[in-house]
């Protein structure tokens, strides 16, 4: 049986030593290929300590963050150091295609892209949303993999770095462009997630839940929704141009809106059945959201 407990893997060269592969050409920076890896380390979660890019087809057995993908289509992934990588019960299968790139975070230092590759939202997906390529995008990233591969079989000179480094930012670039594509062309599923959110909302403030446990949390809501905080982030400013914190607090003001105008409850109860320890905070938040206070708001319906 495969051993559940994760595996943290430091360095490139301990990958090739798992996978009974040759010592990588550099230290900080290789690919693997997949097809044809003769040894298949019986590691059922793995933790990587630097960053990992790969593109894969042909497998229904890996998990990827909480969804199971099949990638008989091109699909990439991204991970940052720290994050699991899981695999189901019976091993990677034979007809596993595709290659693995690794970038250990030393490679990136006094370099731009140090600091840069933290802009990159995909890498804080937290391993919630792969990357789906056509064909022609497919092409693309793999004409970029195959220059940095060349570029890392050569001799290493003072050039190599910072030429692998420009190959990484347009890798990177690319990335950042098809998954914009991806929000745009997954419109029924985002539109799905979309539809649960509100659902999730309305049904959290329509109970005891708000008076119990205060606003929900981002992290709650995503959680709730099967997706990273920072792909809803993501998907919601994409389709509604605000952040998943602004939807949870036009929900509460909608909330209080229907209190203020439809009960006598006074200000201090409307604001603890919100959540609200004190008053002041809801009575803040209200007027930063409505140009109103409360008061003002109930007034203006009498």
């Amino acid at each position: 049986m495969a051993n559940t407990t994760p595996y943290r893997i430091k360095s490139i060269a301990e990958v090739h030593r798992l996978m009974d592969l040759p010592k990588p050409q550099h230290p900080l920076i290789g690919i693997i290929d997949l097809k044809g890896l003769q040894n298949h380390p019986d590691i059922n979660a793995v933790i990587f300590d630097f960053y990992v890019i790969s593109m894969k087809r042909g497998c229904d057995k890996l998990i990827y963050g909480q969804q199971k993908y099949d990638f008989d289509e091109g699909l990439m992934a991204f991970m940052a150091p720290g994050q699991i990588l899981r695999g189901e019960e019976g091993g990677v299968p034979d007809r596993l295609e595709g290659w693995m790139l690794f970038i250990h975070p030393d490679f990136l230092w006094n370099t731009p892209l140090a600091k840069k590759i933290k802009q990159y939202e995909y890498f804080g997906y937290a391993a919630n949303e792969a990357l789906f390529l056509s064909d022609k995008e497919e092409n693309i990233i793999n004409g970029i993999i195959e220059n940095i591969r060349q570029e890392n079989n050569t001799n290493i000179d003072k050039f190599s770095q910072e030429v692998m480094i420009a190959h990484l930012e347009v890798l990177f670039a690319y990335a950042q462009r098809f998954y914009e594509r991806q929000f745009i062309t997954r419109k029924i599923s985002n539109s799905k997630v979309l539809g649960k959110l509100e659902e999730l909302l309305a049904d959290y403030f329509s109970n005891e839940s708000l008076m119990a446990d205060g606003l929900p949390t981002v992290t709650y809501i995503a959680n709730k929704l099967n997706i990273s905080p920072k792909y809803l982030g993501s998907l919601l400013k994409q389709h509604t141009g605000q952040t998943t914190q602004q939807i949870i607090h036009e929900k509460l003001i909608g909330k209080a809106k229907e209190q203020l105008s439809t009960t006598e409850l006074s200000v201090s109860e409307i604001a603890f059945m919100l959540g609200f320890e004190h008053s002041q905070s809801f009575s803040k938040l209200f007027k930063a959201k409505t140009s109103q206070s409360p008061t003002e708001f109930r007034a203006s319906f009498n």
